[in-house]
């Protein structure tokens, strides 16, 4: 079968469309184990969820333990469902594939059967060929923050005003990080309503002091700005120098899009549309909202030239290669000196 969504794959469970087989791959492993859940909640009743329900890993299975899972009928239920984990720990020519390979061919109608793959893992052929193959890619900006919301909805709390936005933010799109804060919000909610201030408090990063924020001041050339914060950023949970020079390199490239655009001739809108266009394309990873995103990129494009952003992301690029080599003396050092490289292009000009 084609792969699909899992928005698309969500639909259909929520309507009652339960597939025989699932086969879950894609970089996104907690949202795999969301839909795990969403899958056994849709099939079994928690009276007989003890009964129907095995979860195991790949790695302890063999070919005949296998066999005696899926093929074991329900008690005292319609449906039973077996999960089995990480099917690349089985190595590419172990007889476990054969009994598999047979099952899928005609799978029980009495059990719901889901496999993961790991994270980066290519899918094996045969088996999303004979099963439902969902997809779990990275969620796009307005998708995460509807996540965001939602966890927070199912941990008995809602986020206020730009608390959410602030958290991702600071955060990142990492979901296990995102997931452990807002675990850490719950247990601080008042009245069950978690504010800016509250967020800023517990995850340990406030306002204005966020990667995002040291992205923005170089790329609207407040060399100063940027260079006062980097060692607050750089001690934000999860945050590292190649991290952050990362989001740099993707802001500039938007940058450089923009003022292509305006060299052209072209006006403001089109050039939004444009970086817009880039971002939907290429889904790079930490980005905030796109339309926000192509504004302020835009906005940007006014303080730079051509020549500069290319000088820009090669010394971006430089500094990434740095920040990986065993040599470097200090992250901080090494990020304010590509600040300081990013104003002297600035006063060249």
């Amino acid at each position: 079968m084609a792969a699909q969504s899992f928005e698309k794959a969500y639909r259909a469970l929520k309507k009652g469309d339960v597939a025989p087989v699932y086969y879950l791959t894609g970089v996104e492993d907690v949202l795999k184990d969301e839909f795990i859940t969403f899958v056994i909640d849709e099939t079994l009743d928690p009276e007989s969820r003890d009964f129907n329900l095995d979860v195991r890993s790949a790695s302890d299975l063999s070919g005949e333990s296998l066999h005696a899972l899926i093929e074991t009928p329900p008690m005292l239920a319609e449906r039973r469902v077996v999960v089995v984990k990480n099917l690349e720990q089985w190595r590419r020519n172990a007889k476990v594939w054969q009994v598999l390979d047979r099952y899928l061919e005609h799978p029980s109608s009495t059990t719901v059967l889901i496999m993961t793959h790991g994270s980066g893992e290519q899918p094996r052929k045969a088996v999303a060929a004979h099963s439902e193959h969902v997809v779990f890619d990275p969620l796009n900006p307005d998708r995460l923050i509807r996540w965001v919301r939602r966890r927070a909805k199912l941990a008995g709390f809602e986020f206020a005003d730009d608390a959410a936005r602030h958290l991702l933010a600071a955060v990142d799109t990492d979901l296990a990080a995102l997931r452990m804060e807002i675990d850490k919000l719950a247990s601080a909610a008042p009245d069950g309503v978690v504010d800016l201030a509250l967020t800023s408090d517990l995850v340990g990063v406030r306002r204005g002091e966020t990667l995002h924020d040291w992205v923005d001041a170089l790329v609207l050339r407040e060399t100063t700005g940027a260079i006062s914060m980097l060692d607050t950023v750089l001690g934000g949970a999860g945050v590292t120098g190649v991290r952050m020079v990362s989001a740099l390199g993707t802001a500039l490239i938007g940058i450089r899009i923009a003022r292509e655009q305006l060299d052209r001739g072209g006006n403001e809108r089109q050039a939004r549309d444009a970086i817009f266009a880039a971002l939907r394309a290429a889904r790079p990873h930490g980005v905030r909202s796109w339309k926000d995103e192509a504004t302020l990129w835009t906005r940007a494009a006014g303080s730079w030239t051509a020549r500069e952003l290319t000088r820009g992301i090669r010394a971006a690029y430089e500094c990434d290669r740095a920040l990986k080599s065993t040599t470097v003396s200090t992250e901080s050092g090494t990020l304010a000196s590509l600040a300081m490289d990013m104003a002297q292009l600035e006063a060249a000009a």
